[in-house]
């Protein structure tokens, strides 16, 4: 929490509370089912929780936004950024069903009314998003396949509506067949070493009907 805080100084008393249930909550699930591995979940706040908000740094998301997180596995990035962004709409979506139950679960402990999840394959999903978020599930060719016609075609954000996606290392071969994608360093925003390589990735993706 001290890490989060750090980075996030404008977080109400809500939020605060909300957060720091966080890591007893996934702590008593993952003994159940494993959503986070047993390495990282003592460092909760740093490689999950503040690795998914490195997407706010990026763009300030809009009351009404609606955001798509796929392969959300135990709710990362959407639940962080669902606290963070409390007026935005999330719907979080992954393919295993006990990953999703302990979203719906952990949704439901913390009261975020702007959750949404749903045991779905992301190329099943409908409606369309300002944003769709996700943490390294595949490579980019596979990904933009699976969500290009889920894009919303009004923009209501600083960058074009698109793809927001965390990823780490070397991004040129995989990114060579996406010239519009911009890579934003994670470690312009966080000091911790953890950050050195992980990136977000916001490729615009025009609205196809």
């Amino acid at each position: 929490m001290e890490a989060l805080l750090q980075y996030f100084d404008n977080l109400s008393d809500k939020q605060i509370d909300q957060f720091s249930r966080l890591e007893d909550l996934y702590k008593n699930w993952n003994t159940n089912i494993n959503v986070i591995s047993r390495n990282d979940i003592d460092e909760l706040y740093v490689r999950h929780v503040l690795h998914s908000l490195g997407i706010a740094k990026v763009q300030i998301l809009k009351p009404d936004a609606k955001i798509l997180d796929v392969g959300t596995g135990g709710g990362f990035p959407g639940i962080p950024l669902a606290i963070l962004f409390s007026e935005s709409n999330f719907h979080l979506v992954d393919s295993i069903g006990k990953k999703i139950k302990v979203v719906k679960e952990v949704a439901n402990e913390l009261d975020l009314k702007n959750v949404k999840a749903e045991h779905i394959r992301a190329e099943k999903v409908n409606g369309e998003f300002d944003f769709i978020v996700s943490r390294a599930v595949t490579k980019m060719d596979d990904f933009v396949k699976w969500t290009r016609k889920k894009v919303a075609k009004k923009q209501n954000h600083e960058i074009k509506n698109g793809i927001l996606y965390l990823k780490g290392g070397d991004l040129a071969e995989e990114l060579q067949n996406f010239p519009k994608a911009t890579i934003y360093n994670l470690s312009d925003y966080f000091n911790e070493d953890f950050f050195q390589t992980k990136k977000v990735v916001h490729l615009p993706i025009k609205y196809k009907p």
